[in-house]
């Protein structure tokens, strides 16, 4: 499911995928020209001033992967990037530098394909564990749906400040 906040921003809600879980209840926002282009510094500003911890610059990774018990905003800043979510059949996003996706715990995500010049900064709201990193195996699914639904919810959207959303 898609839809558009008053603020602009795009909300994806993911179904549970066979191999990636997602969040039942937390959409992905999507920020489109949420940062300045090629200013990492102003990224990382941003996301700080609205409770979320900038924690890495980088790219990322060209596998599915997914965080079971911590959400995380990706700030792309120069660059551009063609992503999946959600795992195998998910929504493919092409991401440019200024906009932001925010993606809610279990919400699998993958690089497909990229501009020489990424760089992407990662946030994590403030308090947040350090995040695990799994990839879809069946041995990992019961824990990670346990662990999603064990991560409290991000207090704040990273971009606006304004209430998370949820279901």
């Amino acid at each position: 499911m898609h839809e558009h906040r008053k603020d602009g921003a795009e909300l994806l809600f993911l179904p549970a995928g066979a191999d990636i879980p997602n969040n039942p209840r937390l959409p992905v926002l999507l920020h489109r020209g949420a940062v300045p282009p090629g200013a990492p510094e102003a990224a990382e500003a941003l996301l700080r001033g609205h409770g979320w911890r900038p924690a890495w610059r980088n790219g990322i990774y060209t596998w599915h992967h997914y965080h079971s018990n911590a959400h995380e905003a990706l700030a792309i800043v120069a660059g551009e990037v063609r992503v999946m979510l959600g795992g195998d059949g998910g929504v493919v996003l092409d991401l440019v530098a200024g906009d932001v996706a925010v993606l809610p715990a279990g919400t699998g995500h993958r690089n497909l394909g990229a501009s020489e010049d990424l760089l992407v900064v990662g946030a994590y709201p403030e308090g947040a564990a350090p995040p695990d990193q799994l990839h879809g195996a069946p041995d990992e699914r019961l824990r990670a749906e346990r662990s999603i639904a064990a991560t409290p919810d991000p207090a704040r959207d990273p971009v606006t400040g304004a209430a998370y959303p949820s279901r």
